[in-house]
């Protein structure tokens, strides 16, 4: 099954739909974008320049085994950085679909086609991982965006 988004003139997605195989097919049964964007044109009354093929198994710009959600062997599978959602971008220059900029701060990563912060996130401590795994807290890193850093911060207290 392939699978095809409508976006607005804005490069909003507006929805997701499942196209057969067979409807994206060229005369040589070739997969084509071309053709299924004609097919969505058809079908659902929306301009097929409007209507931008995805992968159901790329997210962040790494293509998932759809079993185990590992890591592909073959990663030229990748397609436009994510499979996106309604309500995220199409940037047409990078070719990839990706959620909106959470901070003003926060750098687009083309390549995993994700918004990072200015600064790496700390990683947790054994002892905080140990106590996540045990259920006793719940440690993770908040953006604080006017500080321009992270905070440790505990869920359960």
């Amino acid at each position: 099954m392939a699978h095809f988004v409508k976006i607005s003139e804005e490069n909003q997605v507006l929805s997701i739909m499942v196209v057969a195989d067979s409807d994206t097919q060229n005369e040589e049964g070739v997969e084509t974008e071309s053709v299924g964007q004609n097919f969505c044109q058809t079908h659902f009354s929306w301009p097929a320049n409007l209507w931008i093929q995805c992968s159901y198994n790329t997210f962040e710009g790494v293509h998932r085994n759809p079993d185990t959600l590992e890591p592909s062997a073959d990663q030229t599978k990748a397609f436009r950085g994510n499979y996106p959602q309604i309500g995220d971008t199409w940037d047409f220059e990078n070719n990839i679909f990706i959620k909106e900029k959470p901070y003003p701060s926060w750098i687009k990563n083309v390549s995993r086609a994700r918004w990072e912060a200015p600064i790496e996130e700390p990683a947790l401590t054994t002892e905080q991982e140990n106590q996540n795994n045990a259920k006793t807290h719940q440690w993770h890193y908040d953006w604080d965006e006017t500080n321009q850093n992270w905070n440790l911060v505990d869920f359960l207290v």
